[in-house]
């Protein structure tokens, strides 16, 4: 008899920390000091209630979105994360591929364990490219050159990692990156620093982040890009009502996945008071927490306009590679249509707070 293939998300984790080096797989599920923002992400989402109403032709349930002129089939985005050949040898290219088939949005990271190039190159699906910000500008602009050139379409800058967070796994572990996970976007770029400075070359290239960063940061992108810019980390209303008043085109909702300051609240806890301060003034994003289909719905019934994914789709990577993901977001898909079936909704634009979050 085949082996039948997991039926959630849930049951895809366990496979995947199976296929996983030990502390690989503390990389990407760990978060900082005591965990709890991890924790909360997660458990956050099962306290908010669903209200389902009745009596409404659901035939035809459409769960496609709009999002910088793209017709989505879906509201599930793959958020940026570094190094995804910890999980599998193809990482960032199997990734592309999968969401390239289901014609998503794949945020490439930094910290990406292929180039830009050649993830551009294993599928011409829709990227847009996750930035740090460095103290050389240079090396900033040139990353930001690439990816426009390489046809990624969004800037998304993390403003939430003025210092790299302090996970403790990684320090029990004394993690340090194999040869196959480098981050290969900065070969040629600052190698021969890296080489002279003493340190490792991710340790290196960690050292290079800019402390010093502030809301210059988007003026000073607008001089070397046309592309819209996203800012990923914001927690604060009045952080969002400043990015608007700055101009951004979108804002995601997020913790760094718990791996930041420990102890700030759930990403869906947050978001209410976000979309309070912006309302629809820009896009708003988030990602942290999302492992069920119903989990789509509550963000987008609290103002979300998409959510990303993060380490679910690490896990379907892991274990069945491009195939993997791409099942990934098909349970969540399929888990969401029903969800908005069983709400009564048709449309995307039909959930709602008053209506389906007693």
């Amino acid at each position: 008899m085949a082996e039948l293939l997991p039926v959630n998300i849930a049951e895809y984790e366990p496979l995947a920390r199976e296929r996983m080096e030990p502390a690989a797989w503390d990389y990407i599920s760990g978060g900082a000091n005591d965990e709890v923002s991890l924790t909360r992400n997660v458990t956050a989402f099962r306290r908010i209630n669903l209200l389902p109403r009745v009596l409404v032709d659901v035939t035809t349930v459409d769960t496609s979105v709009e999002l910088l002129g793209h017709a989505l089939p879906t509201p599930i985005l793959i958020a940026p994360t570094g190094f995804q050949t910890l999980s599998h040898p193809d990482g960032e290219l199997a990734t592309a591929r999968a969401a390239a088939t289901i014609n998503t949005v794949m945020v490439l990271s930094t910290m990406s364990a292929y180039t830009i190039e050649e993830v551009s190159a294993a599928a011409a699906g829709i990227k847009w490219f996750q930035l740090y910000c460095y103290r050389n500008r240079s090396v900033t602009q040139r990353l930001v050159e690439r990816a426009e050139a390489a046809g990624h379409e969004a800037i998304c800058v993390t403003v939430d990692l003025p210092r790299v967070g302090r996970r403790e796994r990684d320090l029990r572990n004394v993690f340090e990156l194999p040869d196959h996970a480098e981050p290969r976007n900065f070969v040629g770029l600052i190698e021969q620093e890296a080489d002279d400075s003493g340190l490792g070359f991710a340790d290196y290239i960690a050292s290079l982040i800019d402390p010093s960063l502030t809301w210059e940061i988007v003026e000073w992108l607008r001089t070397v890009t046309h592309l819209p810019i996203f800012l990923k980390g914001i927690h604060h209303p009045e952080d969002a009502r400043r990015a608007v008043d700055h101009g951004v085109e979108g804002i995601i909702v997020s913790n760094h996945g718990g791996r930041q300051l420990d102890g700030v609240p759930a990403t869906i806890d947050m978001l209410p008071g976000i979309v309070h301060a912006v309302g629809d003034e820009v896009t708003i994003l988030l990602d942290g927490g999302i492992r069920r289909g119903t989990d789509v719905a509550k963000a987008l019934a609290l103002g979300a306009d998409a959510i990303l994914i993060g380490r679910p789709f690490l896990w379907g990577l892991a274990v069945d590679g491009e195939a993997g993901v791409r099942r990934v977001l098909d349970l969540l898909r399929e888990e969401l249509e029903l969800a908005m079936a069983l709400l009564g909704c048709n449309t995307i634009e039909d959930l709602d707070l008053p209506s389906h979050l007693p």
